[in-house]
């Protein structure tokens, strides 16, 4: 048989979008007013982060890193431009249609005082300002306030944000979850280009890849306007890095950092350098930008866990079924590189180029003691025989981002037109890695259990003696998977003036090309006796090494992994191939969209509306294995599934003064299912009229969202703000697994496992949002900030199964979503010293359904509340130290079957320590 015939394939890039829907901004002239300026002080040098107001309307911006500012789409008339801290007029401006008007404001000192305190509330200041201007629902965190929590990933970055959790492993944040739904369902781009995902089977971008260090600002839009993908249900993540332009002149920035893990009394440490600058090169002063970013950091720690995955005989007294009690030891390392080049020959016209390399390898070395009881064993009996094996799984894989994205923005008189293209690979390598060294044993008795949360068990002597277990077998797998995305957009727009009225029509299209790839090779060693292993060389005492520290409970010797791979290394790998294992799983998936749109952005009076139609043609193509038990044959399978989506939607925003914000939504999304789920994979087993399939549903339907949402911000100066809004989800096609057995076309299956469309689902709730700097306290409390943030979600969502010819169904939650999701923060600063004691928390939710028929035997997290706290003191201008302490609380992660008694998975990681300096101006 000839495997992997269907390996990466040329991306087609031939198709082209829909024609551009733009025959009405050809009919008609722009009109349309600008007012352009630049804050300055006493001096003449540039204020970043003034705010600047239009008198009388919501219009209000924060000066940028060149103190300067830009009020667009505006009609003709009088307007009064306020600057500062003050309400007072600096200046009245008569206005023109086509005028650009252009300004220089200069603050007096006594005016600016708050904006130059770079800090806890200078950040909170920038995101709100970005927040407050958005067309639509946003939430946005820059990179002052991304430093102000002790952050090592963009994943912890976003869960301080309103609405936003995270997912973790080994107590590091890892897949963001908003407003409640599973990261699958939300979309990651990086400076506008859609990122891929390193793990074989998911949509979702494990944030844990990109280091804190290389983001400029991170933004959330839980509302998607018709000029951004429609690939989201909770909302959209957009990692944007370092521009030379977002800083004034020259910007250098050294960080060290060291660390200690308390958990396993392991150091760490961290290395980050951060350059910008501009230069002349075209004839016009700092017309060139460069920005360089890097960052290294290695970890060392570990976490003791017991889970028994689900598998008890719940009844009236629950008894134990299986449980494995593991030890984990791991070392990661996160190395992260960005080069970003803007070139701005005149006003009208920018190039720019934004460039990732994101690495992130982790080497793990896990010790288990697993163990089964055949009739399930009641808490604390030791009357059952218990077969006990002891595992190794040792492993180094290496996820790798690289990204690149060109673009262009100009304005041709009375037009605006923007261009991107976009490059970017994601890989997850595992080059033979060991995934189960199995040593076998079996005890008469004495092995019991005392709790059900942590079921650790206890044995006599030779329960923890590793002459008791020989060798069963090896197994050892390589894997390569790669997500690929090539995309480009154009976007074209003007402005027109009607009876007064502004105008702004715009239309573009995109194109993407997507490959997914995965490739397993297995290999199954045993019957090592038959392969030379003489009978003390099947003994684990043979390849035992330390004695596991494990905080749980007493566990005995560990496996050696080198006297595993010594061993290994004297067998035949091609005698022990596992043909099954390494072809199945392979599969290439492609992924073409092809998205047109046409929108239209108006203003009347401090009313804005965006409305518009997006619509996007999805075409699939697989190609994978089917094996089939009863031919013992292998033959390749393709696949194909296209479909297209209409999506409408309209966005309000009504300034009731410059305090004051109101919004309202109705929009329209999609999420395509994961490349599990559509896998072209298929596995037949069993012998006629006992037939057993598992595979993937290619024909599987997207996710359809119809959203509703409401909002009121009121903003509180320039660092306060106080928010509420309401959210409505109606959902589409909710996909699931589940068992086709005896349903039409399955009716000889005794098992078909798949995944399904169901029902309609439901998600509604509300968000709510505070934040304030406390200086209107006498000093030194005038230093004190809070923030807080609170969202509250239920969902419904249904699942069905076959029972004795009649189909059955329930009400479950929808996977991954939290009924309560917040955050908490108390900070204080002042010139030389910066603390913030932060606090996120995310009520349980559902991560499995056990068994379709019993919600007993349904999967949840139990709920999860994170301390942390950062210190920051400033020995200069250009010199700060810090320290952060991180799950100071120890807070472990635990799983539970049905109830909170019964264990799934518990694991406890402890706190790590950090202590550091950053150095910037040299």
């Amino acid at each position: 048989m000839t495997r992997n015939t269907f390996g990466a394939k040329p991306l087609n890039t031939a198709k082209t979008p829909l024609a551009l829907a733009c025959a009405m901004l050809l009919a008609m002239p722009a009109v349309a007013a600008e007012i352009k300026g630049q804050v300055v002080d006493s001096t003449g040098a540039a204020i970043q982060g003034a705010p600047v107001k239009l008198a009388g309307t919501s219009r209000i911006q924060l000066s940028d890193a060149s103190g300067e500012f830009t009020f667009s789409n505006l009609a003709a008339g009088d307007y009064q431009l306020q600057a500062g801290t003050s309400s007072s007029v600096v200046e009245q401006i008569q206005l023109s249609a086509e005028q650009v008007y252009q300004t220089s404001v200069t603050l007096a000192d006594a005016n600016i005082e708050h904006v130059s305190v770079i800090g806890q509330s200078g950040a909170l200041s920038r995101s709100l300002s970005a927040q407050r201007n958005a067309d639509n629902f946003i939430t946005v965190s820059s990179a002052d306030a991304i430093g102000e929590f002790p952050d090592s990933n963009a994943a912890e970055s976003l869960q301080r944000m309103a609405g936003l959790s995270i997912e973790r492993d080994q107590g590091e944040g890892r897949f963001v979850r908003v407003r409640g739904l599973s990261p699958d369902l939300n979309a990651v781009t990086y400076n506008g280009s859609t990122l891929p995902a390193p793990e074989s089977g998911t949509r979702a971008v494990a944030l844990d890849v990109i280091p804190s260090d290389l983001l400029e600002s991170l933004t959330v839009t839980k509302t998607l306007t018709p000029d951004m993908d429609a690939d989201s249900l909770g909302g959209a993540v957009d990692i944007k890095s370092l521009s030379a332009f977002d800083k004034e002149g020259r910007f250098t920035k050294l960080t060290a950092e060291g660390s200690f893990d308390e958990h396993e009394s392991e150091y760490g440490n961290k290395l980050a350098a951060t350059y910008s600058d501009r230069y002349a090169i075209g004839g016009a002063d700092d017309d060139f930008g460069i920005a360089l970013a890097a960052s290294n950091a290695v970890r060392k720690f570990g976490s003791d866990n017991v889970e028994t995955g689900g598998k008890w005989d719940i009844g009236d007294e629950d008894l134990l079924e299986k449980v494995q009690l593991r030890d984990y030891q791991i070392e990661r390392e996160r190395l992260g590189l960005a080069a970003n080049f803007d070139w701005r020959p005149d006003d009208n016209n920018s190039l720019y180029l934004r460039t990732l390399y994101s690495r992130f390898s982790d080497q793990e070395s896990r010790n288990a003691i697993a163990t089964k009881f055949d009739d399930g064993l009641a808490l604390g009996a030791a009357d059952q025989t218990a077969e006990v094996s002891r595992e190794l799984k040792h492993r180094k894989e290496t996820q790798t981002i690289k990204s690149f994205v060109l673009g262009s923005d100009s304005h041709i008189d009375d037009w605006k037109l923007s261009t991107q293209f976009g490059w970017s690979e994601a890989e997850e390598k595992n080059p033979h890695g060991i995934s189960g060294a199995t040593f076998e044993g079996e005890f008469d008795q004495g092995v019991s259990y005392s709790s059900y949360r942590k079921p650790v068990l206890t044995g006599a002597a030779d329960f923890y003696d590793a002459a008791q277990y020989e060798l069963k077998e090896i197994e050892v797998e390589s894997t390569d998977a790669k997500d690929r995305n090539i995309n480009g957009r154009l976007d074209i727009s003007r402005n027109l003036y009607l009876n007064d009225t502004v105008l702004e029509l715009k239309a573009g299209g995109k194109f993407s090309r997507r490959q997914k790839t995965n490739q397993e090779t297995h290999w199954v060693y045993e019957d090592l006796d038959e392969q030379g292993l003489a009978d003390d060389a099947l003994l684990m005492s043979a390849y035992a090494g330390d004695e596991v520290d494990y905080g749980l409970g007493a566990f005995g010797p560990s496996i050696s992994p080198n006297s595993i791979q010594q061993m290994l290394g004297t067998l035949d790998a091609a005698d022990n191939l596992d043909e099954l294992e390494s072809t199945i799983n392979d599969y290439r998936i492609d992924e073409d969209v092809n998205a047109a749109y046409l929108m239209a952005t108006s203003d009347w009076g401090d009313l804005r509306m965006v409305a518009g139609l997006r619509y996007e043609k999805t075409e699939l193509t697989g190609a994978g294995w089917e094996f089939s038990e009863l031919s013992d044959s292998y033959s390749e399978r393709h696949v194909s599934h296209d479909y297209d989506n209409l999506l409408p939607s309209i966005q309000f925003r009504y300034g009731v003064d410059s305090n004051l914000v109101l919004r309202a939504a109705w929009t329209n999304s999609l999420v395509r299912p994961t490349f599990e789920q559509v896998s072209p994979g298929y596995l037949l087993e069993g012998s006629l009229g006992e037939l057993e399939a598992s595979f993937g549903n290619p024909q599987l339907k997207p996710l359809e969202s119809s959203n509703y949402d409401i909002a009121a911000e009121y903003y509180m100066g320039e660092s306060g703000i106080l928010s509420a809004a309401l959210f409505y989800k109606n959902i589409k096609n909710f996909i699931y697994e589940a068992d086709l057995a005896g349903r039409d076309g399955y009716e000889d299956f005794d098992e078909a496992n798949t995944y399904i469309n169901g029902d309609s689902s439901k998600l509604y709730g509300a968000e709510f949002n505070f934040a304030q700097k406390l200086d209107m306290l006498p000093s030194p409390w005038n230093g004190l900030l809070f923030s807080a943030n609170l969202t509250l979600s239920h969902s419904e969502a249904s699942i069905s199964w076959l029972d004795d010819g009649e189909l059955q169904s329930r009400d479950i939650r929808f996977p991954s979503q939290s009924n309560t999701t917040g955050n908490i923060a108390v900070g204080y600063e002042n010139e030389y010293l910066s603390l913030r004691l932060s606090a996120a928390y995310k009520s349980n939710y559902m991560t499995e359904v056990g068994e379709l028929d019993d919600a007993n035997y349904d999967i949840y997290q139990q709920d999860h509340m994170q301390i942390d706290f950062i210190a920051k003191g400033f020995v200069s201008k250009d010199i700060m130290v810090y320290f952060k302490a991180l799950n100071i609380n120890d807070e472990p992660y635990y799983t539970y079957t049905g109830n909170e008694r019964r264990n799934a998975q518990f694991e406890d990681y402890g706190p790590t320590y950090q202590i550091g300096i950053n150095i910037s101006g040299f």
